[in-house]
């Protein structure tokens, strides 16, 4: 009696079904087929506006639809690298949807191609939904489906395994063939990756560096060498605009050419008014120092900075329209949609609000609103700070919403006290002096009102009173600083609060960033070696 052999068994007779192996390959084709659609449009879209590109404009889509908790999740665990840790997730579910459709192109090869032209397809619908952009928009896009398409095909074709024909090498023709696929992505992926790059820094910084800074009719204060407290770690008291924060909506920065900008000023107003970017030039300047803060920042966070600012005053510009009765509000749109409510009193009282051209003594950067955007002291940015400014509509706030109030948030936005330990930074280690002393240090502002004092417990002990450094005006940060003589070695907390010109105390409270910014006092635990 003989035994079965390895390729028999009684259920098939002796022969047994070989199962399907995962078709890598034909995923590896399909996840190329995809990349082959984005870097065609990215190319293609070097010829249009920055949002043509379907990724930007799925992800501007996406950006627009989610819950703010979402966006103040995303915002409080990565800060300014959110849009980044966006790209990589939706590039992550693109691989893995590409790669599915790869999948089933093995059995299905055109099946698949149908499925990667309605990601193009929908792509496209995405595209013309962005508000800045227009029916061209969407060439580039469906340029690269065009391309994409036939391209998964054949990518289909050559992973297969071919055939044994008399005289022909079959191992050698399917490793030729995946060499050649693989060429294929590796060129796909450069392609977008120059794209993606070209499109992040091409044309603006040229332009940018084609007209000279306006002298200000009125130059901001002079900074007192005392603005700057004298603790080793402490941020400058005048952000570098490198090293500004940036939170906005746009997912890839708009370029806008400052030959065609226009704003428009309509609305309840006696005279409609449109400037062109020369115009605008034109107009009386001043220059002024102001801390900008986002609506987001947590407790102790770091969404704001403090810049020099030159720009010709929102009130100039209204006084000139006419403002007519029953209005108390403006609403300013960027040229990516997006809408900010300003309410009016803000822009005609003494604060000197700004349609700014100009950041330490440089033009606007294009990631902060180049070549024209709105600097409102003393209200967060959701209400007041648009980017890439378009257009003003004198309006109310019965009839008109804009982007944030329609997703929750408070409709005014005025900035709450606030103060942050920046030395030591939390978990951080200092060292005592010669004395046994170490220095602490931070930072408080309370823009329209200033800053009066700041104290500062260690433990649980009593509150000290900090030295100040110079104020330079009610609507810039003050830095603060603290000698703690005879600092204990070991692990220790401080808390910080500070007092506003007006005497108001910053509330212990702890409340969330939404519906009108964080509150509570910043405390962190560091040791003192």
């Amino acid at each position: 009696m003989s035994t079965p052999t390895a390729h028999q068994g009684p259920a098939d007779g002796g022969h047994r079904t070989a199962r399907p192996g995962i078709p890598w390959w034909s995923m590896l084709a399909g996840v190329i087929g995809g990349v082959v659609l984005l870097a065609v449009a990215e190319l293609a879209s070097l010829a249009f506006s920055s949002s043509s590109a379907p990724f930007v404009a799925v992800g501007g889509g996406f950006i627009d639809i989610i819950p703010p908790w979402v966006k103040d999740v995303a915002i409080g665990l990565f800060g300014t690298w959110d849009k980044i840790v966006l790209f990589a997730s939706m590039v992550a579910v693109y691989v893995v949807l590409t790669a599915l459709n790869g999948a089933l192109g093995a059995r299905r090869p055109r099946t698949a191609a149908a499925v990667l032209a309605g990601l193009g397809v929908f792509a496209t619908v995405i595209v013309l939904t962005r508000a800045q952009n227009s029916v061209p928009d969407a060439i580039p896009t469906l340029l690269g489906t065009v391309v994409a398409v036939p391209t998964l095909l054949l990518l289909l074709r050559a992973v297969r395994s071919p055939a044994a024909q008399p005289g022909t090498d079959a191992a050698w023709s399917r490793r030729r063939s995946l060499v050649g696929v693989g060429a294929v992505g590796v060129l796909a992926v450069i392609v977008a990756a120059g794209a993606r790059g070209v499109n992040a820094t091409r044309e603006v910084a040229r332009r940018a560096a084609e007209f000279t800074l306006p002298t200000p009719r009125t130059r901001a204060e002079q900074i007192p060498d005392d603005a700057q407290v004298d603790v080793e770690g402490m941020p400058a008291y005048v952000t570098p605009n490198e090293d500004f924060y940036r939170i906005d909506t746009a997912l890839a920065v708009p370029r806008v050419d400052p030959t065609t900008w226009e704003l428009r000023i309509h609305g309840l107003v006696d005279r409609e008014l449109t400037l062109t970017f020369e115009e605008l030039l034109a107009e009386p300047m001043i220059e002024k120092h102001v801390t900008l803060t986002c609506v987001s920042n947590t407790v102790g966070g770091d969404l704001a900075g403090n810049a020099t600012w030159l720009g010709v005053p929102v009130r100039t510009l209204l006084e000139r329209v006419g403002v007519k009765d029953g209005a108390d509000m403006v609403l300013s749109r960027s040229v990516d949609g997006f809408t900010a409510s300003t309410p009016l009193e803000a822009l005609v009282d003494d604060r000197d609000s700004l349609i700014a051209v100009g950041m330490n003594g440089e033009p606007l950067p294009q990631e902060h609103g180049y070549p024209v955007r709105m600097v409102v002291p003393g209200l967060y940015g959701y209400v007041s700070a648009t980017k890439w400014l378009t257009e003003l509509t004198v309006t109310r706030f019965a009839e008109e919403t804009a982007y944030w109030t329609d997703r929750g948030w408070s409709e005014r936005g005025p900035i709450k006290i606030a103060s942050r330990v920046d030395v030591p930074r939390s978990f951080g280690t200092l060292d005592p002096a010669s004395d046994g002393s170490v220095m602490l240090g931070g930072t408080a502002w309370a823009q329209q009102r200033g800053i009066a004092a700041v104290e500062v417990r260690i433990d649980d002990g009593d509150w000290h009173e900090a030295e100040l450094g110079a104020e330079v005006t009610a609507d810039t940060w003050v830095q603060w600083s603290l000698r703690w003589e005879d600092a204990a070695p070991g692990d220790h907390t401080v808390s910080v609060r500070a007092t506003d010109g007006d005497g108001e105390q910053q509330t212990e409270e702890r409340a969330d960033p939404v519906p009108n910014g964080a509150s509570g006092w910043h405390t962190i635990d560091f040791t003192v070696e």
